[in-house]
């Protein structure tokens, strides 16, 4: 290999190491300044689903009806921020009166706050896994809207820290029969019946429902039994 190509790599390499010494300040910053917002808030359901649907599809006017049925319960909501299901669930949240709150994350296409979130609870973070360590932390329950990879990301999140421990229970609720009716049968039929990697109590944390009065139903049944407190 030339010579200089090789000291130029190197020091290119030397460059990215000093950067991300310093970069763990940024990552810090964004732990302190959500965690001080988010600890003031008050018990939340974060609701999650596509920043593509729009206001014509019947999931966003569901996801509406459904924070604002939680807000009337007296539960704040918690979004990512964005459009489509995002916007959808902190319009429902001032509807009802609840905190309507905003966890937005910067991306070079599709991102942008709605005009929904209250003022002071709009938080920006750069890093996705800062941004979903305040969800799973301050969220006192989780609505899974219809979404792509995104909302099945933070799907297999929360599911996978309480099947292992790391974060208390809480109701985790799949809105749309339709939509997730395949893949928790593909769970049931493959992953427990056939391949046996995951225990009968396992599917035990999900809830599917198709309505506000039922989301609100698992969320109030669950916490007639169980304090409201952060996850960890």
């Amino acid at each position: 290999m030339n010579d200089t190509i090789k000291m130029s790599r190197q020091r290119r390499w030397s460059e990215s190491k000093a950067h991300s010494s310093w970069q763990i300040f940024k990552i810090m910053a964004e732990f302190v300044d959500g965690f001080e917002a988010l600890s003031k808030i008050g018990p939340c359901i974060s609701i999650f689903g596509s920043a593509r649907t729009k206001p014509s599809d019947k999931y966003y006017q569901l996801s509406v009806d459904i924070a604002k049925r939680l807000s009337e319960e007296g539960f704040g909501i918690i979004s990512g921020g964005g459009p489509g299901i995002m916007e959808a669930a902190n319009k429902g949240a001032q509807l009802g009166n609840g905190k309507s709150v905003g966890l937005n994350i910067e991306l070079p296409f599709e991102q942008h706050s709605n005009p929904f979130i209250d003022r002071e609870s709009n938080i920006e973070f750069e890093y996705f896994f800062v941004r979903k360590t305040m969800f799973t932390k301050y969220s006192q329950g989780f609505v899974m809207m219809p979404g792509g990879f995104g909302t099945m990301d933070e799907f297999f999140e929360v599911a996978t820290l309480i099947q292992t421990g790391k974060m208390s229970q809480v109701p985790l609720i799949l809105v749309g029969s339709e939509y997730w009716g395949g893949l928790v049968g593909w769970m049931k039929q493959t992953m427990l019946l056939q391949h046996k990697n995951i225990s009968p109590n396992d599917l035990d944390l999900l809830k599917i429902a198709d309505t506000p009065d039922e989301v609100a139903a698992h969320m109030l049944s669950f916490y007639s039994q169980h304090s409201l407190q952060p996850n960890y």
